[in-house]
């Protein structure tokens, strides 16, 4: 990796010099590649992927902006986004990272439902993003139930088909697309800033047990989608989910509703990784016809 192109960047948007000591490369992450990149007297977490990928980092980095505007949990600043002829990267402040306590869980809970108190007058953003690396459409909508059907799942089950899984799940896929408004019936979502994205891996706590929230894949939406993904691949603590309820009560709904939303997720991780996300996307969709009747 070209480093004087990232320091060039840093030195830009900071208006201070920067000049790399050293660059360790950080586990995890199933997507981008990242970096620890240390100078004399600053740290910055680097995110790097392909040149192509620019765009990706670009809605990341307007993301992360939305997020802090809101004043209600802690992201990483983001500092300058970028490419080289080999690379795009985003340049972000580093953070050291602590424990979550059972005080740090229930202060996550109180933020993020203070960010879901963030409203705007359509679902939607004003730019496309990503989902992982795959492309989520955020077009303007004032039905919550067209948006979920045609930018959401929809989207997904056409690439799906374009990835050869086709079948039962285009059938089944198809049916709920044309009956999921059933489930919308009583209840009627405002449109709330989203992380998006926010499972188990993609929240922390600093060292003074302050939440951090990152690798977002912000829209305004149901804030049920982001509660749902929080009990997807790990989930929260009792705490999390206790104090978010005290501040934010959810409806009745909502535990058929997450099933719902967490399918997207799903569906996203069948299109990028394979394997057993079929089964449990049909799985999914069984469990939600049934409800359905």
């Amino acid at each position: 990796m070209d480093w004087q192109a990232v320091s060039g960047q840093i030195e830009l948007a900071t208006g201070q010099a920067f000049s790399v000591v050293s660059a360790q490369r950080l586990a995890g992450g199933d997507i981008n590649t990242a970096f620890r990149l240390q100078g004399h007297d600053e740290s910055y977490f680097i995110k790097l992927n392909r040149a192509g990928l620019a765009t990706m980092f670009e809605a990341e980095f307007v993301g992360l902006q939305d997020l802090a505007n809101s004043q209600t949990i802690r992201v990483p600043v983001p500092v300058a986004c970028s490419a080289t002829r080999d690379h795009s990267f985003l340049v972000l402040e580093y953070i050291e990272l602590g424990r979550f306590s059972p005080a740090s869980e229930r202060l996550l809970g109180r933020q993020l439902a203070q960010l879901h108190q963030v409203k705007q007058a359509y679902f939607g953003w004003h730019r496309n993003n990503t989902i992982g690396s795959t492309p989520q459409m955020n077009n303007k909508s004032a039905d919550w139930a067209d948006f979920w059907r045609e930018q959401r799942l929809g989207f997904q089950l056409k690439l799906a088909a374009k990835n050869a899984y086709c079948g039962k799940l285009q059938i089944v896929g198809e049916r709920l697309c044309c009956d999921l408004g059933a489930l919308f019936d009583n209840y009627r979502p405002q449109p709330s800033l989203l992380h998006g994205d926010l499972w188990a891996g993609n929240a922390a706590v600093d060292k003074q047990g302050r939440p951090v929230i990152f690798d977002p894949a912000c829209y305004y939406g149901d804030r049920e989608a982001d509660l749902a993904m929080t009990e997807l691949f790990g989930g929260f603590s009792k705490d999390f989910y206790a104090a978010y309820q005290a501040e934010c009560p959810l409806d009745k709904g909502y535990s058929v509703r997450k099933t719902l939303y967490n399918l997207y997720h799903i569906l996203n991780h069948l299109n990028l990784f394979g394997g057993d996300y079929l089964r449990q996307a049909e799985s999914m969709i069984a469990m939600l016809l049934a409800e359905l009747g």
